[in-house]
């Protein structure tokens, strides 16, 4: 019985090692990532009005709209900074899109992170470490703005954002297309920065306290 137990304290042990780990993100200086352009992507010219017309052509065709974007962490400064593309020199995003019908988050966000941030859209050449989901935000009617939350009433949400921690090795080449920005913002400047950078995105530093990070000298 002494054996038993004391295997099963080792067990606990490992497991709460192993845990400890899983939250812990490793970042690396900006430094050790080549940054290059490629062709530009097709981005939709649409006012409010055409985009609220496409959500309801595509939600009749298609369903609940799912989107999946990657959190991004690089070290500058000695402090922790997060990936964001930048469109038309306005407004910020996550890397990341919409899921095809039928396909997985992990693969649809594979595959949108090739085609914005890879050489080649086939991801043959950047292996995407996609971790778990930091959180969800729902849009329950299609002229309504996305909340972290989805309220009893809305029995038919309209769209659903997940984002995906996503670790980074200590090297990597990020191919951009030309009419993209992809920029390091400091966490510190992101936080309840919502003017900024809308509720989505200022609200990544809370989703990642529950996280160590730990910025790897190289």
């Amino acid at each position: 019985m002494g054996d038993l137990h004391m295997g099963v304290e080792a067990e606990a042990i490992n497991d709460s090692s192993s845990d400890n780990h899983s939250k812990r993100v490793d970042i690396y200086p900006l430094s050790c990532y080549y940054f290059g352009s490629k062709e530009a992507i097709v981005l939709k010219d649409e006012t409010l009005s055409d985009r609220i017309n496409r959500m309801k052509s595509n939600y009749a065709a298609y369903g609940l709209r799912t989107s999946v974007e990657a959190v991004i962490l690089v070290e500058l400064f000695k402090h922790p900074h997060l990936l964001l593309l930048q469109v038309r020199n306005s407004f910020f995003k996550l890397p990341g899109g919409r899921l095809r019908p039928g396909e997985s988050d992990i693969d649809g966000l594979n595959r949108k992170l090739s085609r914005k941030l890879s050489a080649s859209e086939d991801g043959n050449e950047t292996e995407w470490q996609v971790g778990e989901c930091l959180g969800m935000w729902w849009r329950h009617d299609f002229e309504t703005l996305m909340y972290p939350y989805l309220p009893s009433k809305a029995k038919k949400p309209k769209e659903c954002t997940k984002l995906f921690l996503v670790r980074l090795p200590e090297s990597q080449k990020f191919i951009v297309p030309k009419n993209l920005k992809l920029l390091a913002v400091p966490l510190r400047q992101v936080h309840e920065n919502h003017k900024t950078y809308g509720p989505i995105i200022s609200g990544v530093p809370q989703l990642l306290s529950k996280f160590t990070i730990n910025i790897v000298d190289i």
